[in-house]
């Protein structure tokens, strides 16, 4: 399996906000990623509209 097309930046960004090794990020596989990804987003909204709420 090829390693993801990301830009060093990217990359590095996305390890930082998945908690996960910059290494391990390169060679997750796509279908993983997209999915932590959509945690992400929908754990970011949850503590947005909690925060608005209060």
């Amino acid at each position: 399996m090829r390693p993801l097309q990301l830009s060093p930046e990217t990359a590095v960004e996305l390890a930082k906000k998945l908690n996960v090794p910059l290494e391990e990020l390169m060679h997750m596989p796509r279908h993983i990623l997209v999915q932590k990804m959509m945690q992400l987003e929908a754990n970011e909204a949850k503590s947005h509209d909690e925060k608005e709420t209060e």
